[in-house]
């Protein structure tokens, strides 16, 4: 038994899993930041840890176990404890756990369990779609140092420090009306220019056009009308489980019960278990995804959960 598959879906989930007379995987959600130094743009997530001195049994993961295999509270709990021998055997030789998307468990030299967790994976739900970038540096002095170059040749300030005084203005001003008094016989003569030839051409296309509807009047063959039965097809890669089935008698029953309350519900095949899956939808965005599942959890289904992952 693969306790890591059973441990990682809980983490999505809650902050504590415990796993009974072995420690307790616990997460904690940090905010996003900005590392000035790389100009690196990190978003939110769940940093996880590892504490031994929590080995009560709380009932979460044998539970989860018992409902995913379909088997009795007390198997899994049965199950669970041999998986612990083995994994307290293995520590004892000095080798190392890996818990795959979580991390991996080692002794030091005094005997104490050593910590590594695993950053794969980011087991905030509100985070999905969201990853690491780096965008470059703004050298702004690059950009001041042109402007003063073309300052040289036009006698108009704009850096920063020449702002400050307000005599750029007079400049301008004298400038704007020998351009403005220069400019506005050649515009005028320029504006009639580009109205004739506007004119001209508009004339020309209008009866280019009359004359190819003209010829495709002529043309036209009519063809009986063609009726299409077009499904759409169901795109995305995050999926809200609604549940999983042994039988798959049972996986229809709750397809239809979905359907009946407006979900877009179907069955997305069989997993690793050999159990066959339920969805209450499928959404192509991560943010339309959360929000479903928000509103399914507050009022349909507290243990709906989200699944990200491309079907064939």
């Amino acid at each position: 038994m693969q306790l890591e598959t059973y441990i990682s879906d809980l983490l999505y989930r809650y902050e504590c899993v415990t796993i009974p007379d072995f420690g307790a995987f616990l997460t904690q959600t940090v905010s996003a930041n900005i590392d000035g130094a790389t100009n690196s743009f990190y978003p939110p997530k769940k940093i996880v840890s590892f504490n031994e001195q929590i080995q009560k049994n709380d009932g979460l993961l044998a539970n989860y176990i018992a409902d995913v295999e379909k088997i009795p509270f007390e198997i899994a709990n049965k199950k669970i404890a041999q998986r612990v021998k083995i994994l307290k055997s293995i520590l004892t030789q000095g080798e190392t756990l890996t818990f795959k998307n979580i991390g991996e468990i080692t002794f030091n030299k005094e005997g104490k369990i050593l910590f590594e967790p695993s950053y794969h994976l980011n087991y905030l739900t509100d985070a999905f779609g969201l990853s690491e970038f780096i965008v470059p540096s703004v050298t702004r002095e690059v950009y001041k140092e042109d402007v003063e170059t073309i300052e040289k040749v036009v006698p108009i300030a704009v850096t920063p420090e020449k702002r400050k005084s307000k005599s750029y203005l007079k400049y301008a001003a004298v400038g704007l009306i020998a351009l403005t008094i220069g400019g506005l016989g050649a515009s005028n003569f320029y504006v009639k220019k580009i109205e004739q030839h506007n004119q001209i051409a508009q004339e020309e296309a209008a009866q280019k056009l009359e004359s190819k509807i003209q010829q495709a009047t002529f043309n036209l063959n009519p063809l009986p009308p063609v009726t299409l039965n077009v499904t759409k097809k169901i795109t995305g890669n995050y999926h809200i489980i609604a549940g999983a089935f042994r039988v798959e008698e049972n996986c229809d029953k709750k397809v239809a019960q979905l359907k009946a309350k407006g979900f877009n519900a179907r069955k997305i095949g069989v997993n690793k278990y050999g159990l066959h899956q339920v969805v209450y939808g499928t959404y192509e965005t991560s943010n339309d995804a959360l929000e479903a599942i928000r509103n399914i959890r507050k009022n349909e289904n507290k243990d709906a959960w989200l699944l990200v992952k491309k079907l064939d």
